[in-house]
């Protein structure tokens, strides 16, 4: 018997797009506090030195937080290879910015403190709130318009044709209030990571801040919701389909019918923990600021950033991107992942390397816990940003 057989290929594919989940969230919480800090840095640090103190608290992590966000574009692309041949040709500009952005962060570390002057630090100051801003808000406004659809389709030969046209065309309403959405969620994490690593003026209006965003983030998510169940049309299958079967999705029939992104939570009532955790974690962050509880106040801000992650992905499965020009074209977890055997031989490098990116990456945030000391930047400034 083959290694492989013993899991089948309907349950490796779930796996897998569990385990996207998985790395998109862990790149959400992991590198959303540092967009979120980035974010804050021209509003909560008014001096010299608070601002260095905000970049210090991020800058011994951020390259590795940003693992994360390799790990997941590196899954699309060996599990779900049609998922990634539409979205990164599809999404090309909106990509190209987020890159642009996430160049720009390692810059600004780098160069903000490499000359006294004060418009030299402050320009490089405006330059990491855009390279945390971009990001958050463009990934956001691609979420917004996966769960709209996207103007693809692919012919008999199963060639895929993206027929957008520029990068305007995604900031429409719901993508903007998706990318906006994002925006507060991080800056919540963020907020609620400064609280812990920093004290003083920077904590305070940090938890000041994160009070608002949290706010922010209820009420848009709420507002997300209403607009999806009475605006937005979802995609349901309306053929019997074959869970085993080979990766076609010209095999399928789909249909476009309101409320449809909506029908999960009606056969299987436990997703709603999805958005009940989006709405609770945030609300439980706003009241954790404000009591001072910090570290817990970070792991409520976790667990919203968990809820409403997840909610896209229990409200669309199966689909994973759906297609406007061509429901039959929506790509689901179904038909549109790789094979049998490469989704095996990629599980097991998983369940090798996963563990061993959490455990040195729990070594060195123990290694690094603590207040950033503002004594000890002013006295080295070799070592300190």
């Amino acid at each position: 018997m083959i290694l492989h057989t013993l899991i089948d290929y309907d349950t490796l594919r779930v796996i897998w797009w569990l385990l996207l989940g998985v790395l998109l969230i862990g790149f959400a919480v992991m590198d959303g506090f540092d967009l979120g800090a980035d974010i804050l840095l021209p509003f909560v640090a008014r001096t010299d030195l608070e601002r260095r103190v905000v970049i210090n608290s991020i800058g011994p992590t951020w390259e590795g937080n940003q693992v994360w966000l390799i790990l997941g574009g590196g899954a699309i692309f060996a599990a779900w290879p049609p998922l990634y041949a539409v979205s990164f040709s599809g999404f090309y500009l909106a990509m190209f910015a987020i890159l642009f952005a996430l160049i720009l962060r390692p810059v600004g570390f780098k160069y903000r403190s490499k000359r006294e002057g004060r418009v030299w630090r402050a320009a490089w100051d405006w330059a990491l709130f855009i390279g945390g801003l971009v990001p958050a808000l463009v990934m956001g406004v691609a979420v917004g318009n996966v769960l709209q659809g996207v103007p693809f389709h692919l012919n008999n030969e199963l060639r895929i044709f993206y027929e957008g046209t520029t990068l305007f065309e995604l900031l429409n309403p719901f993508g903007l209030l998706c990318g906006l959405l994002s925006v507060a969620m991080v800056v919540m994490h963020g907020a609620g990571w400064l609280t812990v690593k920093t004290e003083g003026n920077v904590a305070t209006r940090a938890r000041a801040v994160g009070s608002v965003a949290a706010l922010v983030t209820v009420l848009l998510f709420a507002l997300g919701g209403v607009w999806l169940w009475l605006g937005i049309d979802g995609y349901r299958i309306t053929s019997t389909f074959v869970a085993e079967g080979p990766s076609n999705p010209l095999a399928k029939t789909v249909a476009i019918a309101p409320g449809a992104w909506f029908a999960n939570y009606g056969a299987h009532p436990w997703m709603m923990a999805g958005p009940a955790l989006g709405i609770i974690g945030a609300l439980a962050c706003l009241l954790l600021l404000r009591t001072r509880a910090e570290f817990t106040a970070l792991l409520a801000s976790t667990v919203s950033i968990f809820g409403i992650i997840s909610t896209v992905g229990l409200s669309m499965f199966p689909f994973i991107l759906p297609s406007t020009i061509d429901p039959r074209s929506s790509l689901t977890v179904w038909d549109a992942s790789s094979s049998h055997l490469t989704l095996f031989i990629m599980l097991v490098c998983v369940v090798i390397f996963i563990p061993i990116i959490v455990a040195y990456t729990t070594w060195v945030y123990r290694v690094l816990w603590g207040k950033v000391d503002t004594a000890e930047i002013q006295r080295d400034n070799s070592h300190a940003y």
